[in-house]
């Protein structure tokens, strides 16, 4: 299927896997790879060192185009941004807006700059600094999120911008991409559904927790660190919510001395990371303690299996998921299914038109 954007990166399918923290590592990235989308490297829990020995993986494993994700506002951007071109990265995606510098740089280098954004006012300011392509979310996505619903964003971006749009939040069949080009869309991107295969190495009892979630199970709660995060409800997040501030900020300080001792930071490094990560919000003493501890987090979740004391980003999706497929099953359902019905579609309007 031939897009805008399969012919911008050089994949064969318009499918994107994002770039999860301490989900898409070098395996889930090369799987999507070999099976001809788009696979993210998330690197924002990397170290630069890290990053490089990441890509180098990726790069064992597969021939094909990929991409690294990471933070605009880190204060090592420029760095990655070196790895970045130095190791031939097809592709950079960023969580925040990129400056219309670093956009510069890695164009001269060759490397596809693909923001991802959440409002249509983000994606014409990037477009207007040269990046090649936007992701855009709607509210169904999970982590980070807005509250504006995915069919409602995507026509908006659609409309504003002349760079290929890819939508996110909300899909993971192939009813879903064929709508995402209805609108306009050069393809899609999918978090939760790449997390829920056989390819992801988050923990199996962890998959599970996700796969036995119903769509009510999946919440949009500011009790983790001030802001929109979409995540599934456990004991912990309920907790949150109804603890008032002392007791939140009790349980943001049982969290944040386990994560000290697990990971060597001192309280002052947390606080102030917590008040760099506020964004302008005015936010309790326990959401700073949570807010610098969010990565660890999700880390304990994700990578260790501990659902008790961190979070499970997730999309609404997660609720109508039921199979761990490998990348390569999932990316041949998903089109199989948009070619069946692009075909259905066109034999009912020739026959209407009859």
């Amino acid at each position: 299927m031939d897009t805008a954007l399969t012919r911008l990166v050089g994949v064969r399918h318009p499918i994107v896997q994002t770039g999860m923290g301490w989900v898409a590592g070098p395996r889930l990235v090369s799987a999507t790879a070999n099976a001809g989308a788009l696979g993210i490297l998330a690197s924002a829990t990397m170290t630069p060192a890290q990053l490089r020995d990441a890509v180098r993986e990726v790069r064992s494993r597969t021939d094909a185009p990929f991409g690294v994700n990471l933070r605009a506002d880190a204060a090592d951007a420029r760095e990655r941004v070196r790895i970045i071109v130095e190791e031939g990265v097809r592709v950079a995606s960023f969580a925040l807006a990129p400056s219309r510098e670093l956009i510069a740089e890695l164009k001269d280098a060759g490397v596809v700059v693909v923001p991802s954004v959440g409002a249509r006012r983000h994606a014409e300011k990037v477009a207007g600094w040269g990046a090649d392509a936007v992701i855009v979310q709607g509210g169904e996505g999970g982590g980070h999120t807005g509250e504006v619903a995915t069919t409602v964003l995507l026509p908006q971006v659609v409309d504003a911008v002349d760079i290929p749009v890819v939508a996110a939040g909300g899909f993971f069949d192939g009813r879903g991409l064929v709508a995402a080009l209805a609108y306009g869309a050069a393809g899609v991107a999918m978090g939760t559904r790449f997390l829920l295969t056989s390819d992801s190495t988050v923990p199996e009892a962890v998959k599970a927790e996700y796969l036995a979630a119903t769509v009510k199970d999946v919440t949009v709660t500011r009790a983790v660190d001030g802001l929109p995060h979409r995540m599934l409800r456990t004991e912990f997040v309920n907790a949150l919510e109804a603890a008032g501030r002392t007791r939140a900020l009790l349980h943001a300080v049982r969290r944040a001395a386990g994560f000290r001792r697990l990971f060597g930071l001192t309280w002052g490094r947390m606080v102030r990371d917590g008040l760099a990560m506020r964004h302008g919000k005015d936010l309790t003493w326990s959401q700073v303690l949570l807010a610098a501890n969010t990565p660890m987090l999700l880390r304990s979740a994700m990578v260790d299996g501990r659902t008790d004391l961190g979070v499970m980003a997730s999309g609404q999706v997660a609720g109508v998921i039921d199979d761990l497929p490998s990348c390569a099953e999932l990316v041949e359902r998903v089109m199989a299914e948009a070619v069946e019905i692009v075909g259905a579609l066109s034999a009912g309007g020739a026959s209407m038109r009859a």
